[in-house]
């Protein structure tokens, strides 16, 4: 009966499936014990797996259920002046940037999505000084743009975050607010455009399910990691997936 409810997507292999639902688990639990890249190695994953045009709409909503537990959970710490000016920001980019990706031939948003798995690994990190609601806008717009692209945008949203001096749970809080527009946005301006999430709904629903239980895990054992040396071996793993990516798509 249970087995009748689930909807494998054409064209994937039920292992598959299972796979990506045991790397929801995964992932989510490298985000909550190192505290960031446990998107975009999700992301470096399903790049291997999935279609161009399945891609981003799908982790998006996967990163959109895994983001309205964290928001909901600390919702008393959200400032809503910020999360305004980040979705008139976000609404913009979301518009122009789904546009563009949707007009791209596959083999050009999957080299940019390895170009940036390399760069987020290795280059600098982006960091924010400025405390104006414009640089909010802006950066919430641009943000926007890159998402349709590379999903992963986190790191550029909490350096915004950063900035505003922030005490550690709204830092947390906010950020988790930020990416539910963000992806909401994303997943809109995607079935605007004509992506049918409809096939991977089972996969979608159980996979933030698995991400809840990684959460847990991550948390539980978030005190006994090294920080640097988890973070060296991801950068590692990240390399070898996004070159494996780049590989393919220039091929």
């Amino acid at each position: 009966e249970m087995f009748e409810l689930i909807n494998i997507p054409p064209d994937m292999a039920g292992a598959t499936f299972i796979t990506l639902i045991i790397l929801s688990v995964f992932t989510s639990a490298i985000s909550a014990a190192i505290g960031i890249g446990g998107g975009t190695m999700m992301l470096a994953v399903m790049a291997q797996i999935l279609p161009v045009k399945a891609l981003i709409p799908v982790h998006g909503m996967v990163q959109l259920g895994s983001n309205m537990g964290r928001a909901a959970v600390l919702a008393n710490h959200v400032k809503l002046k910020y999360l305004l000016w980040f979705f008139l920001g976000c609404a913009v980019g979301a518009l122009i940037g789904g546009n563009i990706a949707v007009a791209l031939p596959d083999h050009i948003p999957r080299i940019v999505l390895a170009v940036f798995i390399l760069y987020s690994a290795w280059g600098p990190k982006f960091i924010s000084t400025s405390k104006s609601l414009a640089t909010i806008t802006i950066g919430g717009a641009l943000s926007s743009v890159l998402t349709m692209f590379v999903g992963a945008t986190g790191p550029f949203v909490i350096a915004l975050l950063k900035a505003l001096d922030l005490q550690r749970q709204a830092l947390v809080a906010n950020n988790a607010a930020c990416m539910v527009i963000q992806h909401l946005l994303k997943v809109i301006v995607f079935g605007t455009l004509g992506f049918a999430f409809g096939p991977y709904l089972s996969l979608i629903v159980l996979m933030i399910a698995s991400g809840f239980i990684g959460t847990i895990i991550g948390k539980k054992i978030l005190l006994q990691v090294d920080e640097k040396k988890s973070q060296l071996a991801l950068n590692i793993i990240l390399t070898i997936l996004a070159l494996r990516l780049l590989i393919s798509s220039l091929s």
